[in-house]
């Protein structure tokens, strides 16, 4: 049950996190890997204030990021993720944070007006920021990716269409487990250009076509019998979802199926927790996007020719399958 004590911890809990984002804005992780410096060479390398860097230093000691001894500072153990140079680097996930803490300050406007004024958009933020963006969501989802793939049997299926699919972490984990499966991944031109690296790093590419486009103002490659949405309801109205399903029932076959991964709240709205914070997430970093309950995915499904609208997956993340099939 709340208490005050309990509550004043969670609001303090802004601190920290600037703390953290700060940080890996200024890149010191990385600065720090495999390397102990004092404060002043690295306000030096970096043309920072002394003084105001030690203390920023000191407080990712009081995190348990880093470690100091005699005057110099290193990686705490468990740190080294947050360096860019890592293999299994979380520092995109945390630059993407760190790029929608603005939107969050306008909360208290968004839920008086209804919408985010002062919207800062991933395309407004450029080529960098949005490349952390795909970054972050390769780290994010390339576990729960192979997990969702291990539990579908996807055996009757031949060419997937990977929507929006970014950096092609679905796409691969798909192809990894069916090896009868090609896929097509549609994305925009910049970010095909990143998935082409990492399928040709990983061996998918002669498996892949790459497709540049927009879903919100380009018809969709015909022809696959299996349409894949992840993580992108979130971001819609509930008109431009309509308008989304609607391409992809023109671009499969008949009996295809589409599958849904997102969040999928209860008929109260408030499970699971993680998907109503992010509800908020969308309010105040989209300009229609929400949540939405299976009755509404349904119905909006439904509306398009869609039959067989099913939840195959339940989960406390973003982690939660919805399928249904287009008539033969």
């Amino acid at each position: 049950m709340p208490n005050p004590k309990s509550i004043l911890e969670d609001a303090w809990c802004f601190m920290s996190n600037r703390v953290l984002f700060t940080a890996v804005e200024l890149d010191l992780f990385t600065k720090l890997a495999g390397y102990h410096y004092t404060a002043a060479e690295l306000a030096r390398d970096g043309g920072w204030d002394e003084r105001a860097l030690t203390r920023l230093l000191d407080a990712l000691i009081a995190l348990g990021l880093l470690q100091k001894e005699a005057g110099r500072y290193r990686l705490a153990p468990g740190s080294d993720t947050l360096a860019a140079n890592h293999p299994e680097s979380i520092r995109p996930m945390l630059l993407h944070l760190n790029h929608i803490w603005r939107n969050w300050s306008n909360l208290t406007d968004a839920v008086k007006q209804g919408r985010n004024d002062n919207l800062h958009t991933i395309g407004q933020w450029g080529g960098e920021v949005q490349e952390a963006f795909i970054g972050a969501m390769h780290v994010i989802g390339r576990e729960l990716a192979e997990e969702i793939a291990s539990g579908l049997d996807l055996r009757p299926f031949r060419l997937l269409l990977d929507i929006g699919g970014a950096s092609g972490t679905y796409t691969m984990a798909f192809l990894r487990r069916n090896p009868q499966m090609r896929a097509i991944l549609f994305d925009f031109a910049p970010v095909l250009s990143l998935a082409k690296s990492r399928l040709a790093a990983e061996g998918f590419l002669e498996r892949v076509t790459l497709a540049a486009g927009d879903f919100y103002t380009d018809e969709l490659p015909a022809g696959c019998d299996l349409a894949l949405l992840s993580a992108i309801i979130h971001q819609n109205s509930p008109a431009q979802n309509v308008a989304l399903y609607e391409k992809i029932y023109r671009a499969l076959v008949p009996g295809g199926m589409v599958l849904i991964r997102d969040h999928v709240m209860d008929d109260s709205r408030t499970q699971p927790p993680a998907g109503a914070m992010f509800a908020l997430n969308m309010l105040v970093n989209t300009q229609g996007g929400d949540t939405y309950t299976l009755a509404e995915i349904t119905a909006d499904l439904t509306t398009v020719g869609f039959t067989d609208v099913r939840q195959l997956r339940s989960g406390p993340r973003m982690d939660c399958l919805v399928a249904a099939n287009k008539p033969r």
